[in-house]
């Protein structure tokens, strides 16, 4: 299959011809990726089955994982869902469009193959311009996980879904570089009290200022629960190369790292800014000063890291407050170990 690449990464020139353009090939039944503000997601008609499908096959996706439905604003969600709760119009009052994700009872307007066959349905307004212009022109649902093959970093660029899904999906609608960096918060809105199924742009002590008491999956925090979350089941976001998460005092990690080259093996460290500095590797890779950049810059960093040049990557663990709670859920699902010194 040929892939098209739609340059509008110049959001000030006319781009309305080439979101027209990759529009067309959406509705008419393909595959196509786009930038949200968290990670670029591959598209295709959430009302076809057919067009789901290709959704799947082009990822390797496991079919019981369920996707996402993106829409462009709020009138277009409620026609896919039969209730909404007071909190919810409340969050998307705030949030929205944004990246965070509201499970609710789906009303069947989107395929089985988008829910998995469950009851309901993953929901979110994604706030990227482009992906705006995109939803709107379409005016239908779009199903769309991240942009890459199933169980690899997602991708934050045009250049990253390239050399994933180039030859297996329609088009690439190149936005530039994403910028949250890990994907969408997904809450479960079906009950009184709304729960974090996966944390991500919105933190826990966002929703709680904005509504009260935020419940959160016990998979979240007990991995003998069956978490219920697109993206939670399977593990995910793996580099090519063994990364280790590493709990501990630079001067720890160092010795750790001395240890493991001492064996013959190259490592990698990514790590923040400050510790960076503080520990020697064979390749080291800063993230950025804070959780926000760390965010922004942890996958486009697990794609760094190439077999030749290191044998095994070793991270640094973060703080699991705010935004650092989705990258830890994010580094823990992509270690094949972690290590606490």
């Amino acid at each position: 299959m040929e892939t098209k690449r739609w340059n509008v990464t110049n959001m000030e020139k006319d781009i309305t011809k080439d979101i027209e353009e990759a529009v067309s090939v959406l509705l008419a039944g393909n595959t196509v990726a786009f930038p949200t503000e968290t990670v670029y997601g591959l598209g295709a008609d959430a009302t076809s089955e057919r067009a789901v499908a290709k959704i799947f096959e082009a990822k390797g996706r496991p079919q019981d994982n369920p996707l996402i439905a993106h829409v462009a604003t709020k009138g277009q969600l409620t026609k896919l869902v039969t209730n909404i709760p007071d909190y919810v119009d409340k969050l998307i009052d705030l949030f929205a469009p944004g990246p965070i994700t509201f499970v609710l009872p789906s009303n069947g307007v989107c395929a089985d193959n988008v829910t998995a066959g469950l009851s309901t349905i993953g929901v979110r307004m994604p706030s990227h311009p482009v992906a705006q212009q995109l939803l709107r022109t379409c005016n239908i649902p779009i199903a769309a996980p991240s942009a890459n093959l199933s169980g690899k970093p997602s991708p934050t660029s045009a250049d990253h879904v390239w050399g994933d899904l180039y030859g297996r999906i329609a088009g690439v609608v190149d936005g530039g570089a994403t910028g949250v960096g890990v994907e969408s918060t997904v809450i479960d809105c079906t009950q009184d009290i709304p729960v974090v199924l996966r944390p991500g742009g919105i933190t826990r002590e966002q929703l709680e200022a904005a509504v009260g008491t935020v419940m959160v999956d016990p998979a979240l925090v007990n991995k003998d629960e069956k978490p219920r979350a697109p993206g939670m089941k399977y593990r995910h976001y793996s580099p090519d190369i063994d990364l280790w998460l590493i709990k501990g005092k630079p001067a720890d990690i160092e010795k750790f790292i001395n240890d493991v080259r001492e064996e013959g093996k190259k490592v990698g460290f990514m790590a923040s800014e400050h510790t960076s500095h503080l520990v020697k590797a064979d390749k080291n890779l800063s993230l950025g000063f804070d959780a926000k950049e760390i965010a922004s810059n942890l996958y486009d960093a697990l794609r760094a890291f190439k077999h030749g040049d290191v044998d095994v990557i070793v991270c640094e663990a973060f703080s699991e407050q705010g935004i650092g709670q989705a990258i830890m859920n994010r580094l823990k699902k992509a270690a094949s170990q972690y290590i606490e010194l």
